[in-house]
């Protein structure tokens, strides 16, 4: 049985990919911070181990003897450029231990619109912080698979769009997104792990395009479980209040890179070696939680 490390398998986007190893019949180990959190989530089917991207120590021994690693990290909207980093400090932490175990395979998640970062006079510091945190590990001399996801379903599920019963849109969003269900998602990574070599790197699309205004329209129109209210708040002011706090600095950056960048469907080497991501936008809505 083959093991897999995740690092972030609590998160939104760390939980889908999480089960499909599972169901894939992997032995999963998990680090984190929260394990009552862990243990509703995902019972006694995964091993857990208690501990922050601090420790390097905790982390050599959660590594030891596992076969490959996925990492979710993730910027919390309310922190600032200077302070502990998981995709930063915490990076370079989970790699130094990383380098002394027999790791065959990192397995990083990263995002298609910090593609975003330079277009337009662009530049935001979340964004180079992810430019980095690849370049930290095509240097670590360990084999890799990076993945460059667009937005994912869940972002309207349960996600940042997503607010209680409200679906919350600022500015116009002027391209379409290829948005992909995080369980398609987890099972491409798994085939990125069993059956590829060497360095790999995956642009993650789904097969439907969609602005976010249009995204947000199906969702409120045909959502089952409750009445879905779109809401607007202006880009300008949304920028305002960015001068002020680190969240709502984080929301404008984040909503001007989705709304501007010009994505275009570039996942048909991932499709013809991963497989096809069969989810659609309505079925996925239909079944949302």
């Amino acid at each position: 049985m083959k093991k897999i490390a995740i690092i972030g398998a609590t998160g939104m986007l760390g939980q889908p990919v999480t089960e499909e190893f599972l169901s894939a019949g992997y032995e999963v180990s998990i680090f984190v911070r929260n394990p009552t959190k862990a243990q509703k989530l995902f019972g006694k089917k995964v091993n857990i181990t208690i501990g922050n991207l601090t420790d390097v120590a905790r982390l050599k021994k959660f590594l030891e003897n596992q076969d490959f690693l996925y990492l979710n990290l993730s910027v919390k909207q309310e922190s600032g450029e200077h302070d502990f980093q998981p995709e930063r400090e915490g990076l370079a932490n989970i790699l130094k231990a990383a380098k002394e175990t027999s790791l065959s395979r990192i397995g990083y998640l990263s995002s298609l619109v910090h593609f975003y970062q330079g277009q337009h006079n662009f530049d935001w510091w979340v964004f180079r912080l992810k430019v980095d945190a690849v370049s930290q590990i095509k240097s670590s001399g360990i084999p890799y698979s990076i993945f460059y996801p667009s937005t994912f379903m869940e972002s309207f599920g349960k996600g940042a769009y997503r607010q209680g019963n409200n679906l919350l849109l600022s500015g116009t969003s002027k391209y379409k997104m290829y948005l992909i269900s995080g369980s398609d998602y987890g099972k491409q990574v798994i085939r990125a792990f069993e059956h590829h070599n060497g360095n790999n790197e995956y642009t993650i699309q789904g097969q439907e395009g969609y602005t976010a205004d249009e995204a947000a329209t199906l969702f409120a129109e045909h959502y089952p479980k409750a009445k879905i209210r779109i809401m607007r708040a202006p880009f300008g002011l949304l920028k305002f209040l960015g001068k002020f706090t680190n969240r709502f600095n984080y929301a404008a950056h984040i909503i001007e890179a989705l709304n501007n960048y010009p994505e275009q469907f570039d996942a048909e080497k991932t499709w013809q070696e991963l497989g096809i991501p069969p989810t659609k936008f309505l079925d996925y809505i239909k079944k949302c939680p």
